[in-house]
């Protein structure tokens, strides 16, 4: 026991002896070891609690009371929402007068009254590629003048239709199929002679239809149709005009004695080039021109001679409802003739030739947007 008491005493001093030997034999002072730490950012989170609030039992809950004296009447009308269309319209009546009265007039003069009624009937769509515009004017005018019967002024019917196809929303150019037809709406006469009519409904009635090219500008403000193939139908289905050879159908062929053999046609149709031109131009706030251009001329029996018929309308608005129109227009057919010369027995010794047609028209009156 002494001897193990001994020996670990001296293991002790040999270990002790090392290790200071060790540590005097290095040349320099180590560096002092420094902990790994990481620096961590403390959050301070505070919550401010609201007070409990207590209402005692014996509080009294009042009904709530509605009172529309600080309430402010809405200035403008409700706009209800609705659902976008590609379809423009325009819808136009109205009602031109003018009246001239005398009494005890040294000049003298006749009392007279005129009225023009006109509708205007216009829709149009237009969505990407495609293009249709529709319009339907319609106008009857009448005169009554002292010591004679009422005059025709005015007699229109005019239906014109353009569907228009493009290849991209960029272009102005348009492939384009058009249809326009013309009429009127009572008896023509020659006056002062009422017993027999120079035009009567559909004698004539005018019908285009063709397809071509159309540029119509992104305002619709000018239309300019092109069609190298147009159809012409006249139609003259009073038979008396038609056997006369009125508006250039074949006539009846008659005998020696004037009976009819062979009835004259009722139709006569003609294959041609067709340009018309439909221009506005608002020169003032409520000043607008307008002006509607048509050419046609035939390719079989007389190409190179060209109809005409343009119409040319300024119009000045006063006020909403306050319209004053000046107008004109010009038209030539070598189908229409004038200046028949007929012999003792009735007979038709020369037919006549084409003339200029010229007709001005001012008018004054109402006019209603709806």
């Amino acid at each position: 026991m002494r001897n193990f008491v001994l020996l670990r005493s001296i293991f002790c001093l040999c270990i002790l002896f090392v290790t200071k030997s060790v540590l005097f034999a290095q040349d320099s002072i180590p560096e002092p070891i420094v902990p790994d730490t990481t620096v961590i950012d403390t959050i301070v989170i505070r919550k401010t609690q609201d007070k409990i609030k207590h209402i005692p039992r014996g509080v009294n809950l009042t009904n709530p009371v509605i009172s529309f004296k600080k309430t402010k009447p809405l200035k403008d009308r409700y706009n209800r929402f609705r659902v976008p269309s590609f379809w423009t319209k325009e819808n136009l009546l109205g009602l031109n007068v003018s009246e001239v009265a005398f009494v005890n007039w040294n000049a003298g003069g006749d009392n007279a009254i005129s009225g023009l009624g006109f509708f205007k009937f216009v829709r149009n769509y237009k969505f990407r590629y495609f293009q249709w515009d529709n319009n339907l004017e319609m106008r009857y005018g009448l005169n009554a003048q002292e010591g004679r019967k009422l005059r025709k002024t005015e007699d229109v019917i005019r239906l014109s239709s353009n569907l228009g196809y493009r290849r991209d929303t960029i272009s102005n150019w348009y492939y384009s199929v058009q249809l326009n037809f013309n009429t009127q709406f009572s008896n023509g006469y020659k006056y002062p002679d009422r017993e027999t009519p120079i035009s009567r409904f559909m004698a004539p009635g005018y019908l285009f239809f063709g397809a071509g090219t159309s540029y119509i500008t992104p305002d619709q403000s000018f239309n300019l149709y092109l069609s190298p193939l147009t159809q012409k139908s006249t139609f003259v289905l009073d038979q008396r005009l038609a056997d006369i050879g009125s508006f250039g159908v074949e006539k009846a062929v008659q005998d020696a004695e004037g009976n009819v053999i062979t009835p004259g046609e009722n139709h006569l149709l003609e294959i041609g080039f067709l340009i018309t031109n439909n221009w506005n131009w608002n020169i003032a706030e409520d000043i607008e021109l307008k002006s509607r251009l048509s050419l046609y001329t035939d390719y079989l029996s007389s190409f190179g001679n060209i109809d005409v018929d343009w119409e040319l309308n300024l119009k000045l608005r006063v006020n909403k409802y306050i319209l004053t129109t000046l107008g004109t227009q010009v038209i030539y057919d070598d189908n229409i003739l004038f200046g028949e010369v007929r012999d003792e027995n009735g007979n038709i010794t020369d037919p006549g030739e084409p003339r200029i047609q010229f007709k001005q028209v001012l008018g004054i009156g109402v006019a209603y947007d709806f």
